[in-house]
């Protein structure tokens, strides 16, 4: 690490910058968003995403051997003062590690090839109309455990670039591919083009999970609603396959992080044995 750095204040032009990408609109233009937190910086700097590093000096007592990687990479790195650490980050108590990086998402060609002879996905994660980004972050942290092989963020979901889903995420954010496109429709052509199943869960679905391996040899789309109202019914309309999770407690029903942990490990499970 550079010594004898000065801190620089909240008023710096290039504190500024970065907070501006809180703002969703801010990151569209500048084509970069901010990680907070160890776990997500770590992630972003093993990535090679990270443009600069701004750092508070007890940020820099915790996080010492991260920021030295970070200096040995080559990535600008600079001391903050705890009021611009505080500007950089969202948490209630600053975590003062805050690095600008590029944007992760990528095209859908990118994870469903248009070419009947590209590599097809074998666990997609299919979330529409998702709209709070801790479920989000949430959803692409199991799948990324699991070894999906993409999250694909269908119609008007949140911006995985999002502070709170980028610290629900803890990382994953930068280990699983992850499309966004707002034609559901079209996300389902291509997806059911490629030979991909896709698959919702409903109480009432004609598949048991616990009877559901065969299917699971297969390229599976996994469709998931949000939180408030579930699939949009379009797109359960048009899923190939409904498989319920078997309750057996007295629980009425699972919220989507659950069922999508429950639907994507079990598919995992069969994948990974029949390798």
């Amino acid at each position: 690490m550079r010594g004898q750095q000065e801190a620089i204040d909240w008023r710096n032009s290039r504190v500024v910058a970065a907070a501006k990408l809180h703002r969703g609109a801010a990151r569209k233009k500048a084509g970069r968003f901010l990680a907070e937190g160890a776990n997500s910086v770590g992630a972003a700097l093993d990535t090679g995403r990270v443009n600069e590093l701004f750092f508070s000096a007890e940020g820099a007592a915790r996080e010492h051997a991260l920021i030295s990687g970070a200096v040995a990479a080559g990535v600008r790195t600079t001391l903050v003062t705890d009021r611009a650490a505080a500007a950089l980050g969202e948490t209630v108590t600053p975590p003062g590690l805050v690095a600008v990086c590029d944007l992760v998402d990528v095209p859908l060609e990118r994870i469903v090839p248009a070419d009947p002879g590209g590599e097809v996905p074998r666990i997609l994660a299919v979330p529409v109309g998702i709209a709070d980004p801790g479920n989000a972050g949430t959803l692409i942290r199991v799948a990324d455990a699991v070894g999906a092989d993409a999250v694909v963020l269908a119609g008007d979901s949140v911006d995985p670039h999002n502070g709170k889903c980028v610290r629900s995420c803890a990382g994953s954010l930068f280990h699983v591919p992850i499309a966004r496109d707002r034609d559901t429709h079209g996300v389902l052509d291509r997806i059911e083009a490629a030979g991909i199943a896709t698959v919702a869960t409903a109480a009432d679905g004609e598949l048991d999970l616990d009877e559901a391996d065969e299917l699971f040899t297969r390229p599976v789309a996994w469709l998931f609603g949000n939180e408030a109202h579930g699939l949009d019914p379009e797109a359960a309309r048009r899923a190939r396959y409904r498989v319920r999770i078997p309750i057996r407690g007295r629980a009425e029903s699972l919220n989507l992080a659950a069922a999508a942990a429950i639907c994507l490990y079990s598919n995992s499970r069969v994948r990974h044995a029949n390798r």
